[in-house]
């Protein structure tokens, strides 16, 4: 009986080890995918926050 439970607690170690690779790499396989879209994505929340900022420095000298 003894011997069940270890082979049942090193089932489990393995177990838990293949989802943590396959997490990591969907993780890293999302990270490429991510990364081909980043510049652009950052030029545009720049642009947004230059045109925020701009708004709020042009509005400012009107009261």
């Amino acid at each position: 009986m003894n011997k069940y439970f270890k082979m049942r607690k090193g089932q489990n170690t393995v177990e838990y080890l293949l989802m943590l690779a396959v997490v990591v790499g969907v993780v890293l396989i999302a990270g490429m995918a991510i990364k081909k879209y980043m510049p652009s994505l950052w030029s545009q929340i720049q642009g947004m926050i230059s045109s925020a900022a701009g708004s709020l420095g042009a509005g400012a000298g009107n009261q």
